[in-house]
């Protein structure tokens, strides 16, 4: 059976991870076809806006997007296009996977941890922003909801017993900050009961960042608000060697975004030395999100063994030779073979 997604190639460095990771999937032969769309300065070059109507269209028609890394100019009042797909498209669950890989340099081992971030409401609202007449003072509201709380509690327990994790870890500072903050912790305590196999805890943000550097092995899913959730998961990204292996699901319950966390990194666009690692994770969660997770663990683990053995075709950020286009290759050849 084929499935049509759609796939944005972004800017900078995105076509040449894109382009790899494509090459891989195709490898895999997951019955996907590919429909090219524009976000991102390529489409505000050829279409006069940042994210295109028929963009928009095309992620809603298909449901599913695989996203590279886009660049929002800075200033001229353009706003973030990840914030406005969120938004368009209520992606109200950021999930993104910290995963120890092979040949990192990474200060840690065995990592694997789980951020499940709300993306939709919080101090990311931008509500209520003001500056005083005199410019002393400046104002920015943060707002929850019930709903949002509960449908991101909701859905990192049931992500948990999913993926047979065994414990949830809530996030929060409701100490200080009583109402929002306050309001999340206790609709977690509530549908943390409906969970009973699954072992609750509940964590001060603070302590959270301490532990993760002290103890991380005692993290296994977090799940958190829109501002704790955007800290705690570059946070853990650092954990495992960096946004190069940083994976980003935002799902909703009509589309859901697969996206390379880093950015665009213009610095080094067309010299083919891109880390595609971090488009082929948000591949392979693609994939358990499309009902293949023997397509996606197969995926997980070729990129493994390829870090692990085949030092000549990674990429110079994980102390190999090879190129972008190198390292993709030989994640096919195994699993071509």
């Amino acid at each position: 059976m084929s499935k049509t997604i759609a796939v944005i190639p972004g800017d900078g460095i995105g076509p040449e991870i894109m382009t790899a990771t494509l090459r891989v999937l195709d490898a895999l032969d997951c019955g996907l076809n590919y429909d090219f769309v524009d976000a991102g300065m390529v489409a505000l070059e050829k279409h006069g806006e940042l994210l295109p109507k028929a963009t928009l269209d095309k992620i809603a028609e298909h449901k599913v997007a695989l996203k590279g890394p886009l660049t929002t100019p800075v200033g001229g009042g353009f706003t973030s296009i990840n914030v406005t797909l969120r938004r368009h498209f209520d992606l109200y669950a950021n999930v993104r996977p910290a995963i120890s890989f092979p040949g990192t340099k990474a200060r840690y081992e065995n990592i694997d941890i789980i951020t499940v971030r709300e993306n939709t409401e919080g101090a990311y609202l931008a509500e209520g922003q003001s500056v005083s007449e005199d410019g002393e003072i400046a104002t920015s509201m943060i707002r929850v909801t019930r709903k949002g709380c509960a449908r991101i509690v909701r859905y990192a327990f049931e992500m948990a017993v999913r993926k047979g994790r065994k414990k949830v870890t809530a996030v929060h500072k409701a100490n200080i900050i009583k109402t929002a903050s306050g309001m999340f912790l206790n609709v977690a305590r509530e549908i943390a009961r409906e969970y009973p196999q699954i072992e609750f805890n509940e964590m001060i943000v603070d302590n959270t960042c301490m532990q993760l550097v002290m103890k991380p092995e005692q993290f296994d899913v977090i799940v958190t608000t829109n501002l704790f959730g955007d800290i705690l998961s570059d946070l853990c990204a650092g954990l495992v060697g960096g946004l190069g292996l940083a994976p980003g699901d935002n799902i909703g319950e009509h589309a859901a975004i697969f996206e390379a966390v880093h950015g665009s990194a213009p610095d080094i666009a067309g010299k083919g030395i891109a880390n595609p690692c971090a488009l082929l994770l948000a591949a392979a969660d693609m994939l358990d999100h499309l009902g293949m997770v023997d397509k996606g663990t197969r995926l997980r683990t070729a990129i493994r063994e390829t870090m692990a053995h085949d030092h000549d075709h990674v990429t110079p950020d994980l102390g190999g030779r090879g190129s972008t286009a190198s390292f993709g290759e030989a994640i096919a050849r195994r699993l071509a073979a």
